[in-house]
Formats: structure tokens, sequence, C-alpha cells
């Protein structure tokens, strides 16, 4: 049979080529029937329809499924769905703000500069062992009312029948201790000679001394070039003391204010502490 819409010869319910229902056309007028110009080309004859088979048939066509638009709809969610993924991984590669800030050198100049900042306006002492402060206070205190050495110092805040400190304690308070040495070796040299009225150089000796004060020489010979003594009145006064208390002679006395085993005072002022004598 042949499609009464298309001219196409085909065997079944449909038209293969556009879908049309097959229309038995027995009680129709051979009118009807499509007449062949050739085999290639067909010329339909015109019909008491207006060629649409459904109005002739009184049934309807049915649609041709449009395949198309379901699968381009199909790929246009998937590339969505694809670009979104996509959208979503770029966003996290992105930097913030902090990865950038270490990046920039700027930023962390600006960052440490700050941080430097806050760190100086907290005191220092915060980490400083109270054992330490508790010895760098004793140190002060033997400075300043004791007028002691340096190792003179140190060896009190470590000694077991001293303070007791800890070797670190001890050192931290030397190093952060502020004090004049020399004023300090003055004012002992000043002691020595107020309250003994040792000589020059026994004062010297007493000052340096291992067993004694345990100042540098530079500090030693800064006291005792400094103090302002009468060294012969020194010498008449321990004459005095040697007479009253041991009843010596002129003669031992003289030898015991000379002598570098005792006194030490000088020629001049042993004799003038002789000639003074009552």
């Amino acid at each position: 049979m042949y499609c009464t819409n298309c001219g196409k010869e085909f065997d079944g319910k449909f038209c293969p080529e556009c879908g049309t229902k097959a229309i038995h056309t027995n009680n129709l007028s051979e009118s009807t029937t499509p007449k062949y110009v050739d085999d290639q080309s067909v010329a339909p004859v015109p019909s008491m329809y207006s060629g649409d088979p459904d109005e002739f048939t009184g049934q309807k066509k049915p649609k041709k499924k449009n395949h198309g638009c379901l699968i381009a709809i199909g790929v246009t969610i998937a590339l969505l769905f694809f670009i979104g993924i996509i959208g979503s991984l770029s966003s996290n590669d992105v930097p913030s703000n902090s990865s950038n800030n270490n990046d920039n050198p700027s930023v962390q100049s600006q960052s440490m500069s700050n941080d430097t900042i806050v760190g100086d306006s907290s005191p220092k002492e915060e980490n400083i062992p109270t054992e330490y402060k508790s010895a760098l206070k004793k140190a002060e205190s033997y400075s300043e009312l004791m007028h002691m050495s340096k190792s003179a110092i140190y060896d009190q805040l470590v000694s077991e029948y001293g303070e007791q400190f800890s070797a670190e304690a001890a050192q931290y308070a030397i190093d952060n201790l502020i004090a004049d040495w020399n004023a300090n070796a003055l004012e002992k040299a000043k002691t020595y000679s107020e309250t003994m009225f040792m000589s020059k150089a026994a004062i010297y000796d007493q000052l340096v001394s291992e067993h004694g004060e345990r100042f540098t020489a530079e500090e030693a010979q800064y006291a005792v070039d400094t103090l302002a003594v009468d060294y012969k009145e020194n010498a008449l006064q321990k004459a005095k003391s040697y007479q009253d208390s041991m009843a010596m002679s002129p003669s031992a006395i003289y030898e015991q204010l000379t002598s570098e085993y005792g006194e030490q005072f000088t020629a001049e002022e042993a004799q003038y502490a002789i000639d003074n004598l009552e």
C-alpha cells in the first residue's frame, strides 16, 4: 500500500517515513490513489479530504516522540552540574586573607612589628624565677649596706653558711647588680682606717686578699689613692693601742708598726707615732 500523506509504499500500520497511520482504500475511488510519474517522483492526486488522514478516518495521527529534546535537556543538566563542581573546587583553591598575609612581606613585617610592641608592653620580669629575684635583692643589700666586692657577694650568696642560693641564681644576681665597685672599695677602706687605724699598705692588702674583701687590684688602688686620711695619726693610734693593751716598749712598738708582717706603716709614720706617745 501507499502512504496517503507522502506516497511511500510500505506494509504495516504506520508509514515508516512520516508515521502516518495506514488507511485501507478499498472503499475509496480510484481518484484518491496516487499516480506515478516515474519510479523516482510521485505527484499526489487531489483527494476529497484536506490531506490529513485523521480527518478522513476520524482518528488522530500518533505524535512522533521527540527524543532529541530529552537528550538536549539531559546534556544541559549534566553540563550545569559539572560547572557547579568546578566552581566549588575553584573557590576552595582561593587562598584566604591569612595565607595571603603570610605570603606578603609587608603584611608579615607589620604583624611582626605589632607583636613586638605587644611583647614590649609586658614586663620581662614575669619570666624570671623567684629565686633569681631574691638573689638579686640580697646582692643589692650586701652592696649598698656592707659595700662588698663582686666576688665577696657571689661567695656569700652561694655559701652553705650564707644565703645558699643556686649558682645560677647567684650569677644572675651578680650580672644584673648595678654597683660602683670602686666606690664600694673606697667605703671599705674608710672603715678599716676609721675603726682599725690601718696603714695604706695594710688597707690595700686587706681589700685584695682572697681571705679578705676580694676587690680587684684596680678597685683597691683607687680606694687607697682616693682615701683622705692622715696615716701618721693612724700610726699613733696603733702605737697607743700596743702600749695600753700589751705594755710594749717604744722600740718594740716601732718594729711592729713598720714590719711587713705587722702594720706596714712607713718609717716616717712610725717615728711620728713613737715621738708622740705619752
